[in-house]
């Protein structure tokens, strides 16, 4: 990755035309071909862009551009549209490039993952008196996310969601069809846990005789939510 600070103009040709005036700005040149003109606010977007697949080419300035002090002219084609990003420096104040490697890409803080396993440590979200039995249960048709015990020795099976939708339901309903045929769990009942559940899978899942139980991510981890409550 390249990174210019550089006093500069930039024109846009193409389907739409586009000028942006002489200023400083951070220009970044990308492995994959990209480059985005940045200023140092407005917003985290940049002003204008080209994006891959595209080529630079780095040119001299004609007579006329270099009389009104332009050093280097910087000429972005996007291949398939033929639509180009001018960029025309009159001074360079910084220049310098960059290895970044292989990005591992995002992790998302709050997964179903870290529901399910925050979950299984504090099983009194769902009941009191629940003991855990197993994480990912396995049954013919793939494993429950977490298959509890309650005191009267009945069988509590928990789907873990982000977002709640009808599809949980319908895949709950089906483990909870599979585990009530096996005479060491039954009787087995359903508990739909997610940080927000729709309100036609709640309506599906009361049809369904399934308990929905909805999850606050942060008081979980032991941090505030500054969820509104009643009491």
């Amino acid at each position: 990755m390249r990174l210019v600070i550089a006093r500069c103009s930039v024109d846009y040709h193409g389907r739409l035309n586009a000028h942006l005036p002489e200023a400083t700005r951070l220009l970044v040149h990308k492995g994959d071909g990209s480059l985005l003109v940045h200023s140092d606010g407005g917003s985290y977007k940049p002003l204008n862009w080209m994006s891959p697949p595209c080529a630079l080419v780095v040119e001299e300035p004609d007579e006329d551009a270099a009389s009104a002090g332009v050093i280097e002219q910087w000429r972005v084609t996007h291949r398939k549209s033929g639509d180009e990003l001018v960029v025309q420096i009159y001074e360079l104040l910084h220049d310098s490039q960059h290895e970044l490697g292989r990005d591992p890409g995002l992790v998302k803080d709050g997964v179903e993952a870290d529901l399910q396993r925050l979950l299984a440590e504090q099983v009194a979200v769902i009941g009191p008196d629940l003991q855990l039995v197993r994480r990912e249960f396995p049954t013919a048709i793939g494993p429950v996310d977490l298959l509890l015990r309650d005191p009267a020795g009945g069988t509590v099976a928990v789907e873990v969601k982000r977002r709640g939708d009808i599809d949980g339901v319908e895949q709950l309903t089906r483990y909870l069809e599979l585990l009530g045929r096996d005479p060491h769990l039954a009787p087995v009942a359903g508990v739909f846990a997610a940080q927000e559940i729709k309100p036609q899978a709640r309506v599906l899942a009361a049809d369904r005789g399934i308990r929905c139980v909805t999850l606050d991510y942060d008081e979980m981890k032991g941090v505030a939510s500054g969820a509104p409550r009643l009491f």
